[in-house]
């Protein structure tokens, strides 16, 4: 867009001092009015053509033959210099919006012009220099080309390069993800095949004390018997809890946030307040988070051109969770609630809390309310 807007104040200036070079009587005939009018209309049409190479080709040499005509000077009079300018202008925009072969075309086009003044009659620049002028815009706008040609080239290396980093990434955090499963896996393993094995061992040979012994013993043996069981339980769920992996929390949140951040160049704000950390979430209230906060920030890469997201954990005393994710960036439209908004409402309500979803403004929030349902006997 910036571009537009200097071709197009270098066009303004070149033909104002262009029209003002002329005489007055000769500036102000209308068939010259017209031509200056239609070669302005031509250039503003010119930007619906972007995408059409063979008709801007055409419209770029008719809109050279009319500069020419519009300042074709008197018979007796000079050729004007600033229609050079007009050319340099015509043949730019050739450079830049064309390809190499429908650029030399106009480049051709516009020495024809330049020789055409000659055989008509009119006053002209000489040969050489119109040769010259030609040879030396179409060199300085081959090496643009050439240049041009070579960014392209070199930000199509980068993308790819990029790209791969990201699969790299993905990559790295699948195989650290795997890594830690297997160990997990084989710490349960092992804690299942000595700790659990001694206990239920212990728990047989308490069961064989307890009938051989005298009725004063039985009692502690039954209680010594009960707490073996239990341990024993305990490292059953343990282990079960180590070889499942590990889809919530605030481990697997910092770990989508730094993917996030590494894939997609979001700039996210973590902030913790109020000792949001120690706020004894359930596995159901964990993953809801999880959850929410991964469709949050899903939508936002979607929707909003402002990758810059606030994620902050608040605890509301002592009975209360709250996350929530901000995108500081206008919504003019009303914001509709499609699948994914509907599953996060879900989790968040079968965990027994809020979801709100907001569009201000200046910003886009999602917002939750969990409570904390803490066991009997816990400390506040």
């Amino acid at each position: 867009m910036r571009s537009y807007w200097l071709w197009l104040l270098l066009l303004m200036a070149t033909w104002l001092f262009a029209w003002l070079s002329l005489p007055t009587e000769t500036a102000m005939k209308p068939w010259r009015l017209v031509a200056i009018s239609l070669f302005l209309a031509l250039y503003f049409f010119a930007s619906l053509l972007r995408k059409r190479p063979y008709q801007l080709t055409v419209l770029l040499i008719t809109a050279s033959v009319i500069a020419t005509i519009a300042l074709l000077p008197n018979r007796v009079g000079e050729p004007v210099p600033y229609l050079m300018l007009l050319y340099s202008l015509i043949a730019g925009k050739a450079i830049y919006r064309l390809p190499p072969l429908l650029a030399g075309i106009v480049g051709i086009s516009i020495l024809s012009i330049l020789v055409a003044p000659a055989l008509l009659g009119y006053p002209h620049f000489s040969p050489m220099f119109s040769i010259l002028f030609v040879a030396i815009h179409a060199a300085g706008m081959t090496v643009y080309s050439m240049t041009r040609t070579r960014l392209e080239e070199v930000e199509l290396r980068n993308d790819a390069l990029l790209s791969e980093y990201r699969n790299l990434k993905r990559r790295i955090v699948s195989e650290e993800e795997v890594a830690r499963q297997e160990e997990r896996t084989q710490i349960a393993r092992d804690i299942h095949d000595s700790v659990g094995h001694k206990l239920t061992a212990l728990l047989m040979q308490l069961e064989v004390f307890r009938m051989q012994a005298d009725e004063q013993l039985a009692p502690r043996v039954q209680e010594l018997k009960m707490l073996a069981r239990d341990s024993l339980e305990e490292t059953r769920s343990a282990v079960k809890s180590l070889k499942q992996q590990e889809t919530g929390g605030l481990t697997a949140i910092l770990g989508m946030i730094r993917r996030l951040e590494a894939e997609q160049f979001m700039q996210v704000q973590f902030t913790v307040k109020h000792g949001a950390l120690s706020m004894p979430l359930d596995t159901i209230q964990s993953f809801a988070v999880y959850r929410a906060v991964q469709e949050a920030m899903t939508n936002i890469m979607r929707h909003s051109k402002a990758h810059e997201v606030a994620v902050t954990f608040e605890a509301l005393g002592d009975d209360l969770f709250q996350f929530e994710i901000i995108n500081r960036m206008p919504y003019t439209v009303d914001v509709r609630e499609g699948f994914g908004l509907q599953s996060m409402r879900e989790r968040i309500n079968e965990s027994g809390g809020t979801l709100q979803v907001i569009a201000n403004s200046d910003s886009f929030v999602v917002r939750g309310v969990l409570p904390i349902l803490r066991k009997k006997g816990e400390v506040k």
